[in-house]
């Protein structure tokens, strides 16, 4: 479960289908859609896979 803020809603949401990308800097980082409203969310960090 991977949680990140929806600008939309305005408030933490768990990020739907998380995929796991790479930035320019070389840090990890998940994005996704929020699973109220659709909107695309973005996060910070590495999906944390158990």
């Amino acid at each position: 479960m991977v949680t990140g803020y929806c600008v939309k809603c305005r408030k933490k949401q768990e990020i739907q289908k998380p995929t796991e990308v790479t930035l320019k800097s070389g840090r990890p980082a998940t994005k996704g859609t929020c699973p109220k409203c659709g909107t695309k969310m973005f996060r910070i960090g590495g999906t944390k896979k158990k």
